[in-house]
């Protein structure tokens, strides 16, 4: 199978996951997407009385297929949020941030009782760190948390958005570095120190709070851990 057959594999697996939920959360990404294109042609697609999401484009995604989005502030705390990674470990521990949504994925999971992770088998790795590590940060501390990332061992260099040329900014108006050549074998310690840089929204890191469940395409299967 392709990537993206498994992808939507996947993403058919995670549907089980939101049945007689009222309000759901939605992630961002490629597998994410997968998964609301099946979410619009579900039987129980009308039992769903609205979602969170994590990204303005998720956002309009779900709104395009009929389905109410609220800020997490109305809704309160989540059931379930399903959304993917780039990088996840036997121990259920992500990386993620490679859409930019960062910030808000790690502030649904957060507030969510099940966290479903989906991805497919080119995504599983024993320790994280190949896939660079981004990290949110403040505009004007940009320079200042570069270089305190540079002492932790990583190569960070500033996210670009390709049509422009300039800065990519994320959803909260911030900015993304991409930290390079990282071995993260303790990833709740990096995120944590990560995170106790001033200047830093927060990074990609998903160790403290990971997933309760992980499903991932491989070959013709869903494995679920």
């Amino acid at each position: 199978m392709t990537q993206d057959e498994l992808k939507k594999q996947v993403a058919a697996a995670a549907l089980q996951y939101l049945k007689n939920v009222p309000v759901i959360g939605m992630g961002t990404g490629s597998t994410v997407t997968h998964l609301i294109n099946q979410l619009a042609d579900c039987d129980f697609k009308h039992d769903i009385e609205a979602a969170v999401s994590s990204s303005i484009k998720t956002t309009e995604h779900l709104q395009s297929i009929g389905i109410k989005v609220l800020e997490l502030n109305q809704s309160g705390d989540l059931e379930v949020y399903v959304d993917g990674a780039d990088e996840v470990t036997p121990h259920r521990k992500m990386l993620k941030g490679g859409g930019g949504a960062l910030t808000r994925e790690k502030i649904i999971a957060g507030a969510s009782k099940k966290f479903v992770c989906i991805v497919d088998e080119s995504k599983c790795v024993d320790v994280m760190g190949k896939f660079p590590l981004p990290v949110e940060v403040l505009p004007l501390s940009r320079s200042f948390v570069a270089r305190q990332l540079a002492k932790l061992g990583g190569t960070p260099e500033l996210r670009m958005n390709k049509d422009s040329g300039q800065p990519y900014i994320t959803d909260n108006g911030c900015e993304i570095l991409d930290v390079y050549n990282l071995s993260i074998v303790d990833p709740v310690g990096m995120e944590q120190s990560i995170n106790n840089i001033p200047g830093v929204i927060t990074n990609g890191l998903f160790a403290m709070r990971d997933a309760d469940v992980v499903l991932v395409g491989k070959g013709s299967e869903v494995i679920t851990y």
